[in-house]
């Protein structure tokens, strides 16, 4: 009997401490809609799916945008200079990223990117923010404000996928939407000026004309992108090649 209210003494005092050791705290450095880096840890906000910065939706002319940059660079914008206080529960994905459910000045950064449609809620994972999607589809805000393919459909290239969002798609979009901004073959006969990074980190766009363009292999690896607009890829923080 001793023993046992020793053994129970013990477990009593550890819990505090593992509680503590799984909240992840400081300013990230943020990757994608749903992930990110704090210190040394990779974190896959859980609850959630965004789109991946290659994805494509259709904005409200039924025209091309990269919603997965866009995502991305909400996030930066509303949280990206905080700092954030991360919960695990010992979860991992498979590509060894901590699952976590994440907060910024007390505001659940989950909550917040699916009701601005910045990422979808995961509901064969969780429930805990389907309401807010749907207040999201509704108010046509964020991807609903245009057209679009569920995260989870486009990284397998689901071909039977519904279209989803608010403007009726052209017959051709589910073809379009299922494309990627960074794949060997340009998204689309609009779509074919390539970016690439150089050497010293700098993101430089080569139009079809250019001296290097047929040079440039379009990998995900290599970090290059197609776009659609000069305007496009210096939104992006590119230059065109001086050659």
């Amino acid at each position: 009997m001793t023993l046992r209210k020793l053994l129970s003494a013990v477990l009593l005092l550890s819990l505090p401490a593992v509680s503590h050791a799984a909240d992840i705290t400081g300013v990230p450095k943020i990757r994608e809609g749903d992930q990110l880096q704090i210190g040394n840890h990779r974190i896959r906000l859980g609850g959630i799916d965004a789109p991946a910065v290659d994805q494509l939706c259709l904005n409200t002319k039924a025209e091309r945008w990269t919603c997965g940059v866009a995502a991305r660079d909400e996030l930066i914008k509303h949280f990206g200079a905080k700092s954030w206080t991360c919960q695990t529960r010992g979860a991992v994905d498979r590509r060894g990223r901590t699952v976590a459910r994440c907060q910024a000045d007390g505001e659940d950064v989950q909550k917040w990117m699916v009701s601005h449609g910045w990422a979808l809620a995961l509901t064969r994972i969780s429930r805990d923010y389907e309401a807010d999607e749907k207040a999201a589809r509704e108010a046509k805000v964020g991807m609903w404000q245009g057209a679009f393919i569920a995260p989870w459909d486009w990284r397998i290239r689901n071909k039977k996928t519904a279209v989803l969002g608010a403007v009726t798609p052209p017959e051709n979009a589910r073809a379009v939407l299922l494309a990627s901004a960074s794949g060997p073959v340009a998204p689309s006969p609009d779509c074919t000026i390539k970016g690439n990074v150089n050497r010293s980190g700098e993101c430089i766009y080569h139009q079809p004309t250019s001296r290097w363009y047929a040079k440039i292999e379009m990998k995900i690896s290599k970090g290059t992108r197609w776009f659609c607009s000069v305007e496009e890829a210096e939104a992006a923080g590119c230059r065109e090649t001086r050659r």
